[in-house]
């Protein structure tokens, strides 16, 4: 797998990766994508096989720590290691600009991907998510 940043180009491929992990039920992906593309947009890696895009990842920092969003792999390609792959080319870049920590949210519900992300070294947080939405979906 060939870890790189987004492309243009690779738009419809993303959106149907997404859609068919289900990552998008919440937001617009058009608008995600165009948001990300304006801050940083070196850090919306994608994984691709032969061409094919395969594996989604998106950064964000703050100066303190990273938040990992839109991490999936296409069903196809799932428990053969992209995901942890991806995680760890994020970590790397992370790292890179002295980020101390990384964070990321899971639905309660989505226990598989729990355990997927505590394999890979994260811990539960005690603390409460909260979030408000600024406009409609």
């Amino acid at each position: 797998m060939k870890i790189r940043p987004y492309r243009p180009t690779d738009e419809a491929a993303v959106l149907a990766l997404w859609n068919d992990c289900g990552l998008q039920r919440w937001s617009d992906p058009k608008k995600d994508i165009a948001r990300k593309m304006k801050v940083n947009p070196e850090w919306f890696l994608v994984g691709e096989i032969d061409g094919v895009v395969m594996a989604t990842c998106m950064l964000g920092y703050e100066g303190h720590r990273a938040w990992i969003n839109l991490l999936g792999v296409a069903p196809a390609y799932q428990r053969g290691g992209y995901g942890k792959a991806v995680l760890a080319e994020a970590e790397r870049l992370m790292r890179a600009v002295g980020c101390a920590k990384i964070n990321l949210q899971v639905r309660t519900a989505n226990a598989g991907v729990i355990a997927f992300y505590e394999r890979l070294g994260f811990k539960r947080d005690e603390v409460v998510s909260m979030g408000k939405r600024l406009e409609e979906s």
